[in-house]
């Protein structure tokens, strides 16, 4: 019998991600309601909380689908770029990146925009996701500063993510300073493309 009820649980908790996961892709998390999402999911109002906590919970679950995808389309941009510089690999996986967000706004917004109950730690497998998408940075960072630490060369890949997130999110938004989406990657290309360069004396 438990079993059953098991099952029945995560054949919710199933059905309860991928309504909100449309949702969220069409109007964006902060649209996110409890009655929609019911009753997309053919269940009672009251059944969402039996599987999840709380609408933030279930949000939490469609971003950790969403990094996964995210994951799979910068690995695959360099997936063939071994012999290529590593600056180019970041140029590529920089624009693997925009493409992502283009393609999957409020997706991707959902990412970031999530806010955590007060006081309450980050989830270990959320900051798992986030550690993989560093890792690809990390690779190329290594061989551009071979003399770097760890902990300089973990600052230096946030840095480098924070600085491609930002042109992205502001060039996708049409802010004031950011750019017309056919350029963005001509902008992402002039940042990386100094990284490793001598600065002059």
């Amino acid at each position: 019998m438990a079993g059953k009820v098991e099952a029945r649980k995560a054949a919710l908790r199933e059905k309860l991600v991928e309504a909100a996961e449309i949702r969220i892709a069409r109007d964006g998390a902060g649209a996110l309601r409890a009655r929609d999402l019911a009753q997309d999911a053919g269940c009672a109002l009251g059944a969402i909380y039996t599987a999840y906590d709380d609408l933030n919970a279930i949000i939490m679950a469609v971003n950790g689908r969403t990094f996964r995808k995210l994951g799979v389309a910068v690995r695959a941009s360099v997936a063939e770029a071994d012999s290529e510089p590593p600056t180019r690999r970041l140029i590529l996986m920089s624009n693997a990146y925009l493409h992502f967000a283009d393609a999957n706004t409020n997706l991707w917004r959902a990412l970031f925009d999530l806010q955590m109950q007060s006081g309450g730690a980050v989830p270990d497998w959320y900051m798992a996701a986030l550690e993989d998408l560093f890792a690809n940075i990390a690779q190329p960072v290594s061989e551009l500063f071979p003399d770097k630490g760890a902990e300089d060369a973990g600052l230096m890949v946030r840095a480098l993510f924070s600085s491609v997130h930002g042109i992205v999110l502001l060039g996708l938004e049409r802010r004031i300073s950011g750019v017309p989406p056919e350029q963005i990657e001509q902008m992402i290309a002039q940042v990386l493309n100094q990284i490793g360069q001598p600065s002059e004396k």
